[in-house]
């Protein structure tokens, strides 16, 4: 369930996830899969496709005894069934992921059923795994550093908690000056004391970004409350707070000294040379025509594509078309502004080896 937004990151330091490998035919098989937080999830919500076979512990009424007169409340009993998946559906706030699609093994076979998978649920999925799948079990696998992150914005009055997710920044808590009980946010002192509560639980690492001389105050006033997240603090001047000062921290490069294998900067930095080569006329291509043409010419080094899209058959098969000529792919989360970015150039995007002359 949906952990209370104060809960001291260090805990989630051990949520990864697990994925056991059956054998593997031409990529067609069996794999286990543990998830073990949101981001886990959300992979999820990419891995699965309709016509997927998923098995998975789960429970289904059983039949109902009942008298003539007043029918007595069915009980759920735990079966284990396998179903062929129909729809996908992720609520990123409700932390569950909703399979629901036809009983093809177990009891009640022919008949609909939905599968809840949580943080802490084992399912199996068999199916044709592309490249992209296995490249992002992967990287779900490795990327235990996600959620421990944590980036405080702030200006005169006004402060956002952001925790760094695989498919962008969540938002904690945003407190604004006179909010308050009995306007104690009123005074400086008072809206650092706001500030200060959320921060106390950040055990994993912490940047503080924002305007002017604030920050410095703020930590100032941190250290004379004795709270160890801001002696490990990484101070970074930005434009601007929110959402827009978490992708100039990104795109800054700051999170890799934390951090190596960080998908959200990685993002922003390859959409940045996308608009960088667009801007001047260079060797990019964006957009379905456009990319299709740099694929048959054998010009594609890095292909982005949306996540969004990754449902769709003709993209697709224009990646695995790329993956032949040794292109790496790169897959962007809508969730964040690079992502969304790619999105208004139409959802896909390629880094060519040498200019193409545009028509």
């Amino acid at each position: 369930m949906l952990r209370h937004s104060y809960q001291p990151a260090v805990q989630i330091l051990r949520d990864t996830m697990k994925a056991e490998y059956g054998k593997l035919k031409d990529r067609s098989g069996e794999i286990r899969l543990f998830p073990e937080s949101i981001d886990d999830l959300w992979h999820l919500r990419h891995l699965i496709n309709a016509g997927d076979l998923v098995f998975a512990t789960t429970f289904r009424s059983g039949d109902a005894a009942s008298d003539k007169i007043r029918p007595e409340k069915v009980e759920k009993r735990p079966v284990r069934l396998g179903i062929r998946v129909e729809r996908v559906e992720f609520s990123e706030h409700g932390v569950r992921l909703r399979l629901t699609g036809i009983i093809e093994h177990g009891v009640d076979t022919g008949e609909y059923h939905t599968i809840n998978v949580e943080t802490g649920f084992e399912i199996s999925v068999i199916k044709q795994w592309r490249p992209l799948d296995l490249e992002r079990i992967e990287r779900a696998v490795k990327a235990s550093v996600y959620g421990v992150i944590h980036i405080l914005t702030i200006e005169e009055g006004e402060a956002e908690l952001f925790r760094l997710r695989q498919y962008g920044p969540e938002s904690i808590i945003t407190i604004t000056a006179g909010s308050g009980k009995g306007g104690e946010t009123d005074t400086r002192t008072g809206f650092f004391e706001q500030v200060l509560l959320p921060i106390i639980t950040v055990s994993g690492p912490l940047i503080i970004a924002g305007p002017g001389f604030i920050k410095d105050d703020f930590i100032k006033f941190a250290k004379n409350r004795s709270c160890p997240a801001i002696d490990r603090a990484i101070v970074i001047d930005t434009r601007r707070i929110g959402r827009g000062a978490v992708q100039e921290v990104i795109g800054k490069g700051v999170l890799d000294t934390l951090i190596n294998d960080l998908q959200l900067s990685r993002e922003v930095k390859i959409m940045d040379e996308v608009l960088l080569r667009i801007s001047q006329d260079g060797a990019v291509a964006y957009g379905h025509r456009e990319v299709r043409e740099a694929i048959g010419f054998g010009a594609v080094e890095q292909v982005l594509v949306a996540d969004t899209l990754l449902r769709n058959n003709e993209i697709m098969h224009l990646i695995q078309k790329a993956e032949t000529m040794r292109a790496i792919i790169v897959v962007l989360s809508s969730g964040f502004e690079p992502g969304e970015r790619l999105i208004a150039l139409g959802g896909i995007a390629a880094l060519l080896r040498y200019r193409l002359a545009r028509q």
